[in-house]
């Protein structure tokens, strides 16, 4: 069963197809940014007429949102192919997701600056962007300091049967591929939905938000499931703990979705910076067991 699974991820995973799909990826990105700074000048020349109740189709700079998306849909697709490799490298994924997320919104909330206020820390949209920019370049850091400490790290073979650990997360890697796509087809249907009764442009940063939040919570489930087959498979204490606490990231950045403004923010930074500690702490660990 375990070999079966194993074979499913490598077909799925193939260098052939992760190469069509980022081909495709990048494509779309392109077209998608093409086609919507299309309907922005269009909309803002009067020659369609979409509606000026969302920045998203007024301003061109919210253009860059679209090709964001798409590629972020991309590295989705990467984390999955990630997951079977380590904890390490699944975290550190999600770490480089929420980082890109973040940039995205300051694509989305640029045009909202207020240029002409006498006082630029009063103004919410201007203090929001900000802490944002502020939050990306420490979260950047971070994400460095995370590589560097996970480059130092020796390698133990202190692992029972590593091969069967291994294709038992691909298996749960396979299952993820179907939820993503429902999750991505629902995500479809309700933007249409909620478009055609109010606004395409919100809807659209509605469905987004709402992908994510409930992506995550499956991926918590996943890596629970993860931490409780290592348990078949390693006795070290530090590997265990480690594991426990990059679950704890994944559930602050989960945390993360569901809270707006500087908590947001806060939530986000201290999931890096935990995981960045745990991975620290057991590099140190590591060379004394």
């Amino acid at each position: 069963m375990l070999k079966i699974g194993s074979k499913i991820f490598d077909g799925i995973f193939s260098e052939v197809n992760r190469k069509k799909i980022e081909t495709f990826t990048i494509w779309s990105a392109t077209i998608g940014f093409i086609f919507h700074l299309s309907l922005v000048l269009l909309n803002n020349y009067s020659i369609i007429e979409i509606g000026n109740e969302s920045l998203l189709l007024t301003n061109p700079i919210s253009a860059i949102y679209t090709p964001f998306s798409i590629i972020l849909y991309y590295e989705i697709f990467l984390l999955i192919f990630f997951l079977p490799r380590s904890f390490t490298t699944s975290i550190l994924k999600q770490f480089e997701i929420i980082s890109l997320i973040i940039i995205r919104r300051i694509f989305y909330d640029i045009p909202k600056l207020d240029l002409e206020s006498n006082d630029w820390f009063n103004n919410a949209d201007n203090l929001q962007i900000t802490y944002d920019l502020i939050c990306i370049l420490i979260l950047f850091f971070l994400i460095y300091l995370f590589n560097y400490v996970k480059s130092n790290i020796e390698n133990k073979k202190a692992v029972k049967n590593i091969d069967n650990f291994i294709d038992s997360k691909k298996i749960i890697s396979v299952l993820l591929i179907p939820v993503m796509i429902v999750l991505f087809l629902i995500g479809i249907y309700t933007w249409y939905s909620l478009g055609i009764s109010s606004n395409f442009a919100s809807s659209f940063y509605y469905v987004n938000e709402v992908f994510y939040t409930t992506f995550f919570s499956i991926l918590i489930i996943a890596d629970v499931f993860i931490l409780l087959l290592s348990f078949l498979y390693t006795e070290r204490y530090s590997q265990i703990m480690r594991n426990t606490g990059f679950i704890i990231c994944t559930i602050l950045i989960r945390l993360s979705f569901s809270s707006t403004g500087l908590t947001n923010l806060l939530l986000i930074a201290s999931s890096v910076l935990f995981g960045l500690l745990i991975l620290k702490i057991y590099s140190l660990m590591n060379k004394i067991e």
